[in-house]
């Protein structure tokens, strides 16, 4: 099974489409995983005109996104138990509070989002990932996604670009 995952996107209504390279970059995913801050509920469309979507909400999130995704969950794919978590709140690292929401279910890998860097280290034999964002890139020098494949192991990679039109 091969994922997109992509978080932070933080685009308006306004916005008329994803960057070229991100929708280049997700064609033949099986699903796509946004782990948050999707900003406006118009980018659901965008992502979904890709391939279909799980998602949870971020902190930058209105009602009608929580309502549709809520803001934490484990989802089975690929026989695999995936932790999806935006990863805001106060003390630790994002990458800290994203695994202590997981500590009792303990899934394979746990996604998140919130810090825009991408991340990848595997810890206590739990894949942490972060995409980065596509479309926020902060002070990061490129955009970012990410693609998980699920098989006989789990592979994640991260891709970069530079442009977001």
């Amino acid at each position: 099974m091969r994922i997109g995952v992509i978080s932070d996107t933080h685009l308006s209504a306004r916005v008329p489409k994803l960057p070229d390279e991100l929708i280049r970059g997700l064609q033949g995913v099986d699903l796509i995983i946004h782990a948050g801050d999707w900003v406006s509920d118009h980018v659901i469309d965008l992502v979904e005109a890709i391939a279909p979507c799980e998602s949870v909400a971020g902190n930058n999130d209105g009602p009608e996104i929580i309502d549709r995704y809520g803001l934490r969950k484990i989802l089975s794919l690929g026989g695999y138990r995936i932790g999806l978590i935006h990863g805001d709140g106060f003390r630790k690292t994002t990458e800290e509070r994203a695994r202590e929401a997981f500590l009792t279910e303990r899934p394979d890998v746990v996604i998140f989002g919130h810090s825009h860097i991408p991340y990848k280290q595997t810890i206590d034999g739990i894949l942490m990932f972060n995409p980065g964002s596509p479309t926020d890139k902060r002070r990061q020098p490129n955009y970012s996604y990410g693609i998980l494949e699920l098989s006989e192991t789990i592979h994640a990679e991260h891709f970069y670009y530079e442009s977001k039109v």
